[in-house]
């Protein structure tokens, strides 16, 4: 057993070894060579290792997707031979895989498109195909919301996946691009040609990793219970050109042995029941997340709208793999200045959808001013910034 993990260790540390070579610009035919024996027995679970380690001796996101692909294709051969125990039908990893499926189709669908080599004639029917593609914003979503938080939790080497999100959001900039370039008539051929070949190339490029590296993996770290849980949250987002799956009963959450009805706070100012709070929670027209001193998310809200997406699998996560690594920075600094107790508030705002979102956080402290965590709120204030004069009678048309 110890020599197993002994040699492990030294396969992944080779892996590295070769991909730093790579980066660096050195022979790819002498590096092959010199690491034949590891790359010939490389797993999906060394390529993430191999990334986090990177990413501890401080490589930066952009400089590991800049020659991800290459190191990828070197394995590939090896990592698509790899035998793992492919999900059973109606999983949530078996839709996952379904819904990349049904992306090659609509990707395919695409380049038909453009054999005809006529990019002006075809640019209506282009446009709208690459409206229809933002969707897969929902496949990308279900992983950062609902299996990444799994995976950290299995994972002592998991920041691997914060180049993957990474990668989420390079695809999502690329495609809102390329719309605005398509709907510009002055954007000529030859700019459009190259950033469509981008997208091609990002996108069938996450496919691969996700189907080689990430699923197999996933698939021997998480417990069939979990990914029951994990199908049940993924109701929550829609499904990437797939037909959606009948839902399966959710069962009922086990508050008290009274049942939540019975479970009952008292304070100074009142006293509600679970149920009450909860309901009350809800109602309030605005997004809330609270995250401890510790730094984990312990709750949230779920408003009759919500602007920014959140799942179950997200309780007790570390706030900052709640974030992609270009933003995470922004998060630390804030709870870094609630923590030595220089601020108490940040606010951003920003226009989503239509729509102009504040976004607010407060530092929450105990009556000795100890602080004891993060309270997230994001509002939907278009309305509430057109309002003028007065009204003071009720009416019921506004």
């Amino acid at each position: 057993m110890l020599e197993s993990v002994k040699n492990d260790e030294m396969r992944v540390k080779d892996l590295l070894e070769f991909s730093m070579g790579m980066m660096k610009g050195e022979n790819g035919a002498q590096l092959i060579k010199k690491y034949e024996d590891a790359i010939n027995n490389v797993t999906p679970n060394d390529m993430l290792k191999l990334e986090d380690m990177q990413i501890q001796m401080d490589v930066t996101t952009e400089a590991i997707k800049k020659d991800v692909d290459k190191v990828i294709n070197v394995f590939f051969k090896k990592l698509e031979k790899y035998k793992w125990d492919k999900p059973k039908v109606d999983t949530f990893l078996y839709y996952l895989m379904e819904e990349n499926k049904a992306l090659k189709i609509k990707l395919e669908a695409i380049k038909k498109l453009l054999i005809k080599k006529d990019i002006e004639n075809t640019r209506e029917e282009l446009l709208e195909a690459f409206k229809e593609l933002t969707k897969v914003d929902s496949h990308y979503v279900k992983k950062e919301n609902i299996l990444f938080p799994y995976l950290e939790k299995r994972l002592e080497r998991y920041r691997a996946l914060n180049v993957m999100w990474s990668l989420h959001d390079d695809a999502r900039k690329k495609l809102k691009k390329l719309i605005s370039m398509l709907e510009d008539s002055d954007t000529n051929e030859v700019e459009l040609n190259k950033e469509i070949g981008e997208i091609f190339f990002l996108m069938y490029g996450l496919i691969q990793k996700e189907n080689l590296i990430v699923y197999p993996v996933a698939s021997e770290v998480i417990s069939d219970k979990e990914f029951e849980n994990m199908h049940m949250q993924s109701f929550e987002y829609e499904f990437l050109f797939i037909e959606t799956p009948k839902q399966p009963e959710e069962s009922v959450d086990d508050y008290s042995e009274g049942g939540k009805d019975e479970y009952v706070l008292k304070t100074e100012t009142g006293e509600m029941s679970l149920e009450q709070i909860l309901l009350v929670f809800n109602k309030l027209p605005i997004d809330i997340t609270f995250v401890d001193e510790n730094n984990k998310v312990k709750f949230f809200s779920k408003p009759d709208e919500r602007f920014f997406p959140r799942s179950p699998a997200i309780i007790g996560r570390e706030v900052k793999n709640c974030h992609p690594p270009e933003s995470v920075h922004i998060v630390e600094e804030i709870v870094e200045a609630f923590r030595k107790g220089e601020k108490d508030t940040a606010k951003f705002w920003l226009e989503l959808k239509g729509k102009f979102i504040l976004i607010q956080y407060f530092a929450i402290r105990n009556d000795k001013g100890e602080y004891k965590g993060v309270l997230e709120a994001s509002q939907d204030v278009t309305e509430i910034r057109s309002l003028e004069g007065q009204q003071r009678l009720l009416n019921w048309e506004d």
